[in-house]
């Protein structure tokens, strides 16, 4: 969603992390050990942050694609997104304040060209007061009695409302959200001793994350104001933001193999990652509290309360080391034993964002068509490994191509490549993964700043996967994905399924600014800066629009907040001229007939029903933008819904879900060289494929760890809706080609089952 809560954007204190451990750079053993006092009341900006500032407004205002002069107009821009980015729903700040501010619309240049970023840390400082003073409200409300019988209503996105105009029209808006969170724990059957101190709690909890902040945090939210009042997809990435950054693209890291969650003052260890240094030591399991982290033989230090990226980056270390850590198991109590588990640290495979596999059955009359069903979560690569000539580095369209040579001996009828919530990543891995289905030929066209077209091509004859194949996409596939699905579809090589794709058509490339530093130990950071527009080989770009599908399915997604036409400075959607390609095949002949038997069986779909109601029900929610404070209408939209619910769930087990099931289960970002790369948008929008629960009423880590994992699991085994019809409708096309040998010459004029033969 565009709207942005500081408690939210800066959530990544409370996340899971993998556990790491690259070299650590010089600066980290100071950080780290800063950790545990947290930030000064004032907090300010560092000699390395005024000079990495100055450095990245030089770049961006000469070598950016859409380059913009830092000037009073830029200045204004910035301070809008500034205020945004810390109270983007409008809870904290007052109207007073925003004019207190007000001089400041025109000053930011000036502090960024003058290396005194005074004024931002001076907002913020502010906005620290304002956020501690909310909190504390919020907790005294928590003695007074709520009358639940009074028709009060709660604004539920106040992105665009207007700003409180003074302390009692804010310390109003406080009221309702309080009264709305006692009357959720009330409606899930809390009694009010649970309910006073499960909120209190929350809020204390809100408060402590929010100290822990640091001058860090405050100059990156700043440069990410600055870099996305230019456009969209240009960010800031501090030292720390953009070594992880790296480890996301590589999908592999050296470290203990374990994933770290902060769960109160506790660093909780939620992952236990198969084959590494934690899974082979038999000693730690989920759930098991570390308190406290030693290098090799070194004393442990205490890391009770820190942040959770300040703990992982103790935990980090050259690949063979030995980190030691001081342990609270699981089954113990706060005063329990303790245990010192020392591990060697090494190279670990993020195999959860890898590309994996099932085959799908589905019965067509009597015949049974396997689909064979690739899930690419993104476009990685480990550039580092294969610039040095490793010969195993890691690679999307690697591993991709090794699962089509294993779906050939499983003799599947058809493949799709699943890209929902696929954000993109390497601009070569969708080259080159679009070369395991088409012939030598363009991809996907470039155009600088200049208006210079490049275009990026596939040179390597032949093809992994001669027979047919779809995509399926959602509102969450962006970039790279959408030149992958661009190009299938433009070639005539596949079907393309699903929601128009996100629309963002714009190509980032990272400049690393510690260049710039005239000293070791002053780290500037990087910048992700857009540099060029793709378009697709038939001209066109997927800017705003995205790909549209072949065959629509309901939309998920709040298309009005999510996607690239929800930004207001957007680039706008141009074509240029065609490139030179030659079409695999053409679809369009088989487009109508699929279309047709989608649409009939679906109607009888009650899943399908289900979910147009719901999407319906959630229009209304997000077009009504209130819900009721009084306990009567809640208890009744509650009943309502688990009625629902029960329904459904009725039915199913009537039914006995007899949806088509996997034959098989799972199987088997960016760039960082000086090739440009389509981005991922840092925006995403996930629908759920579960069915909705009743609401609990409590928040992430308020929940035991057991049930939050529970519900993870319950979600990702249930029936996907989305993925059994894109398998209907290729299992439909399948049968379609071999029944019309000449239909599939002219749609497909290479595929390998026609000359095959079979059924």
């Amino acid at each position: 969603m565009k709207k942005q809560m500081l408690m939210v954007a800066l959530a990544f204190a409370m996340s899971a992390h993998v556990v790491t451990a690259q070299p650590e750079k010089a600066a980290a053993p100071q950080a780290a050990s800063a950790a545990p006092s947290g930030p000064a009341t004032q907090l300010k900006p560092s000699v390395a942050q005024t000079q990495a500032a100055l450095w990245a407004s030089r770049v961006l205002s000469r070598y950016h694609y859409k380059a913009v002069p830092l000037d009073d107009a830029m200045s204004a821009k910035i301070f809008d997104a500034y205020f945004k980015s810390l109270d983007g729903e409008k809870l904290y700040f007052t109207q007073a304040d925003l004019d207190q501010f007000a001089p400041a619309r025109t000053q930011f240049d000036d502090a960024i060209n003058n290396e005194d970023l005074t004024l931002p840390f001076q907002i913020y400082n502010v906005y620290q007061q304002r956020f501690t003073a909310r909190m504390n409200y919020a907790r005294e409300l928590l003695k007074t009695k709520f009358d639940f019988t009074t028709d009060e209503t709660l604004q539920i996105d106040r992105e665009k409302a207007p700003w409180a105009k003074n302390e009692d029209e804010v310390r109003d808006l406080w009221r309702k959200r309080v009264k709305n969170d006692w009357l959720r724990l009330k409606l899930a059957g809390k009694d009010e001793k649970a309910i006073r101190e499960t909120l209190d709690k929350r809020y204390e909890g809100y408060l402590n994350r929010f100290k822990k902040l640091n001058n860090e945090d405050v100059f990156q939210m700043f440069m990410n104001a600055y870099a996305m009042a230019i456009e969209p997809h240009t960010n800031y990435l501090g030292p720390r933001s953009a070594e992880n950054f790296d480890i996301a693209m590589r999908l592999s890291l050296d470290g203990i193999g374990a994933v770290l969650q902060s769960r109160e003052d506790y660093t909780v260890i939620r992952e236990v990652v198969p084959g590494g240094p934690a899974d082979k030591s038999g000693k730690l399991k989920v759930g098991d509290r570390i308190v406290g982290v030693a290098q090799g033989n070194g004393q442990f230090t205490d890391v009770m309360g820190w942040r959770i990226d300040d703990v992982v980056q103790l935990v980090r270390g050259e690949r063979d080391s030995t980190v030691r850590l001081d342990v609270l198991p699981a089954d113990a109590g706060q005063d329990g034993k303790h245990i010192t588990v020392a591990l060697v640290r090494k190279k670990i495979t993020m195999e959860e964002q890898s590309a994996k596999k099932q085959v799908i059955e589905v019965k067509d009359g009597g015949i049974k068509r396997r689909i064979g069903v690739i899930s690419l979560p993104t476009f990685y690569q480990d550039f580092e490994a294969r610039r040095k000539g490793d010969k195993d580095f890691k690679s999307a369209t690697r591993d991709v191509q090794r699962i089509l040579g294993e779906l050939k001996k499983e003799k599947v009828d058809n493949v799709l490549i699943d890209l929902r919530n696929n954000g993109g990543g390497s601009l070569i891995e969708a080259v080159e993964l679009t070369g395991l289905f088409i012939d030598k030929g363009p991809v996907v066209q470039q155009r600088t700043a200049e208006g210079r077209v490049e275009v990026e091509s596939d040179t390597n004859a032949g093809l992994a996967w001669d027979g047919p194949m779809g995509v399926l996409i959602n509102r969450g596939s962006a970039s790279a994905s959408e030149i992958f699905a661009a190009a299938i579809q433009d070639y005539g090589r596949g079907v393309v399924i699903g929601e128009p794709s996100f629309g963002k058509g714009t190509v980032q490339t990272l400049v690393n600014l510690d260049r710039f530093s005239q000293n070791d130990k002053l780290k500037y950071g990087e910048l992700k800066m857009t540099i060029a527009q793709f378009f697709r080989i038939n001209g066109g770009t997927t800017q705003l629009r995205g790909v549209t599908p072949d065959i629509k399915l309901p939309v998920m997604s709040d298309t009005e907040n999510f996607g690239e036409s929800s930004y207001d400075n957007a680039l706008p959607w141009v074509s240029i001229k065609p490139a030179t390609y030659l079409p695999s095949g053409d679809l369009k002949e088989l487009i109508g007939p699929l279309q047709k038997k989608h649409e009939a069986r679906v109607a009888k779909d009650k899943d399908f029903q289900d979910i147009e109601q719901d999407i319906a029900e959630a229009m209304k929610i997000r077009k009504d933008n209130t819900i009721s404070l009084n306990e009567a209408v809640r208890r009744k939209e509650r009943e309502n819904q688990e009625a629902k619910a029960r329904l459904r769930e009725s039915r199913l087990a009537a039914t006995g879900d007899k949806a088509d099931e996997p034959a098989s289960g799972p199987g088997s970002k960016e760039q960082r060289s000086k090739a440009p790369t389509p981005t991922a948008p840092k925006k995403v929008n996930v629908a759920t494929k579960g069915r909705p629960s009743a609401d609990d009423g409590l928040q992430g880590d308020e929940r035991s760890l057991a049930a939050e994992l529970a519900a993870e699991k319950a979600a990702k085994n249930a029936k996907d809706v989305y993925l059994q019809e894109a398998a209907h409708i290729l299992a439909d096309e399948s049968g379609m080609l071999r029944a019309d040998t000449r239909m599939a010459s002219r749609a497909m004029p290479y595929l390998s089952m026609l000359k095959q033969g079979g059924n």
